[in-house]
């Protein structure tokens, strides 16, 4: 086996975040699930953006934010997502290579257009996601570069993806392509939803050998194991994947592998300003590490010392030098 000329291959939905402060108020009068995320559709998306005060346009995307989060701290990383042949897809393209981060996968042509999130923030930073998937739901299996994910480190994959059909099969392509060439294959589950949907096609992947890192919250865990209780959740799932890594939002991490299990708590902030893309840059902080070959409970600290950046500020973009903030706190 040759070795990877990058650490991480991400395929995601390419997404410009749109996002605003608001009250609380907003969010019941609006119907919205307050800290989830909702597909919606055009008429959905132009409406909710009427709703919105005073807005921030950020790239984002879940895998895509853990490459900006991975690219910061020094990895060499690839991603593959589909936009349009629009002014978002423009901006997204533009900011994601502006990370360092390789991206070559064609604009699309016509409608729809480029993927967007519009994001509500409480005051207390929890976020309330409306996602517009546009564009991002037609990435064809067509537009992989099998070559560059056969010389990725690690391939790693957001569940919010699987649910359109298109990029469905080209993740399946690209986890075969992955396999074929020995590497590591890394899945977030993304959602409680997404569970909800696709599940069984995920104790599938599971079952069969094709995760080597498992991403989840509380919430998630509990949702494909079944399993309300924590511990028993974690005891359910951890014998199925060779790396288990489960997010507790204020209480810290859990990452098993084998026989060893770490915890580390949640790094201190001063204030939480935004909540958005504490999982990815939690994601990006671990896999940095597990890259690099550092333990489980250094990943683990790698991942909370990201997240406690991310939700400093808003955006799911870090704005700190991550590398020199891990430098600082890990010794």
């Amino acid at each position: 086996m040759s070795q990877p000329s990058k650490d991480v291959i991400a395929i995601g939905n390419a997404i410009v975040d749109v996002m605003a402060p608001c009250e609380d108020e907003t969010i019941e009068r609006l119907g919205m699930t307050r800290g989830g995320m909702t597909l919606i559709d055009t008429d959905q998306a132009r409406s909710l953006y009427g709703e919105m005060g005073p807005a921030r346009e950020i790239s984002g995307g879940s895998a895509a934010n853990t490459l900006a989060g991975l690219a910061a701290i020094g990895a060499d990383c690839a991603f593959i997502g589909q936009v349009a042949q629009d002014q978002l897809g423009e901006v997204f393209a533009h900011d994601i290579r502006a990370a360092g981060i390789a991206f070559a996968t064609e604009a699309r042509a016509g409608d729809p257009p480029t993927a967007r999130c519009l994001i509500f923030v409480t005051p207390d930073g929890q976020r309330t996601m409306n996602t517009f998937l546009g564009a991002s739901q037609y990435l064809p299996a067509e537009a992989l570069d099998l070559e560059a994910i056969a010389d990725a480190a690690l391939l790693y994959l957001e569940g919010y993806l699987w649910d359109p059909e298109e990029p469905r099969a080209a993740m399946r392509k690209a986890i075969a392509a992955a396999r074929d060439a020995g590497r590591k294959v890394a899945f977030t589950l993304s959602d409680a939803f997404v569970i909800d949907r696709h599940g069984d096609d995920f104790r599938k992947l599971i079952a069969n050998g094709d995760i080597d890192i498992l991403f989840a919250n509380e919430v998630e865990l509990a949702s494909l194991t079944g399993k309300d209780d924590f511990d028993e959740g974690i005891a359910a799932l951890a014998p199925q994947v060779p790396v288990l890594v489960v997010t507790r939002s204020e209480k810290g991490a859990v990452a098993v592998s084998g026989s060893e299990r770490a915890s580390v708590a949640a790094e201190p902030v001063d204030r939480v300003v935004d909540t958005t893309g504490a999982g990815d840059l939690f994601a990006a902080g671990f896999l940095f590490g597990h890259v690099r070959g550092k333990s489980l409970e250094d990943c683990l600290r790698m991942g909370a010392i990201c997240a406690s950046e991310i939700i400093s500020h808003y955006g799911a973009r870090p704005e700190a030098d991550l590398k020199a903030l891990i430098e600082k706190r890990m010794g």
